[in-house]
Parts: structure tokens; sequence; C-alpha cells
């Protein structure tokens, strides 16, 4: 499939609050990630994609708190993607994954087998859930939940597990349909010293 169906368009094309949002992103990344151009397509649908994308992956600029760690969330979403087969998520979030837990091997063990990664039992607990939500979600009980409280986590952790995991279900889907690629900058990211 030719990566020219859906062209990204042009940041000067964009509605001024888009616009503003991905300088911001561009001046903090220092390059505009893909996705950010690809949903600019439709902007309302932007809006309510990244709206729902922040408060599941920064719950405190909405005044929530999670008992998940911001290197969890990239590594629920790290490890689902795979299992969704969507090269765009697993090259970008296991980028910010690698910076974040300050692993470069942790994305790549992950997103082949999250078993057998240099990871904790717990988050070895929460991704074993979150790949059950991804495969097979509608096989979750009570015994899902324990294995999960036994690991410290609670009722609201569950919900944000599952959440980042079925909202990054639809965003494989899109990603993959309309073979949007990682940039080229995420390759690297976490795997080397940042050059000074």
């Amino acid at each position: 499939m030719s990566q020219e169906r859906y062209p990204l368009p042009d940041l000067n094309t964009l509605p001024d609050d888009i616009r503003a949002k991905v300088m911001e992103v561009q001046e903090k990344a220092g390059f505009v990630p893909n996705v950010f151009l690809a949903f600019a397509r439709r902007p309302a649908e932007w809006r309510a994609f990244f709206a729902y994308h922040d408060a599941l992956m920064t719950p405190e600029a909405v005044g929530r708190t999670s008992g998940l760690s911001k290197g969890d969330r990239e590594m629920i979403v790290t490890t689902t993607s795979a299992a969704n087969h969507c090269l765009y998520c697993v090259v970008a979030h296991g980028a910010i994954l690698r910076i974040y837990e300050k692993k470069p091997l942790v994305a790549d063990q992950v997103a082949v087998n999250h078993r057998k990664a240099d990871i904790t039992p717990r988050q070895r607990a929460m991704l074993d859930f979150a790949m059950k939500v991804c495969l097979a979600s509608h096989q979750i009980d009570d015994g899902d939940f324990e294995a999960l409280y036994a690991h410290g986590f609670n009722d609201e952790d569950a919900w944000d597990i599952a959440a980042i995991t079925a909202f990054f279900g639809l965003s494989n889907r899109m990603a993959s349909f309309s073979s949007m690629m990682p940039n080229p900058e995420f390759y690297l990211m976490g795997r080397v010293a940042k050059q000074k």
C-alpha cells in the first residue's frame, strides 16, 4: 500500500489550536511525530483523540492520580501494540518507554515477549492483564483482578490498564490501515547517549 493514500497535511493549513499543539510537540521533541499530522486531516477527530490520549497518558494534567508510572503506561502501549502488529506505535512508544525506564533493551523485550523481559513481577502482572484485555477482554474475570491486587494494583489501576490498551487498539488500527510510518528519529531514542 502506498504511503500517499493519506498524505500528511501541511502544518500551515491546520486550524490554529492544532497547529499550536503540534508546534509545542515539535519544540519539545525536536521533530513532529507523524501521528500528529496524520490525524489532523480531520480536526474534530484529532481533538477528540488527543484529549483522550492526554487524559490516559498524562492523568496529572487533568487532575487525576494514577498508580501507573509514565514508564508503565508506555510499556502497556508497546506490548499491546506489538500484539496488534502496529509498527508505528511499537517504534514510537518503544522509544518513549526506553527513555522513561532508562533501559535501552526493554522496549524490544516487551514487544517480543513480556514474560521474558527484564521487568519487575509487578510490571509482568500488569502486562498479563493488558494482554488479556487486548486479546480476550470477554474472558476477564475476578481472577484477573486478584492477580493485579497481589501486586498492589487497585480497581482504578485496572481501569487505567484496560483503557490504555483499548485506546491504543484504536490507534494501532488507524496507524496500520493508513500505513503510517514511524519517524526515523524514534529508532535511536533511548538506545544511545545523547550527543552534546
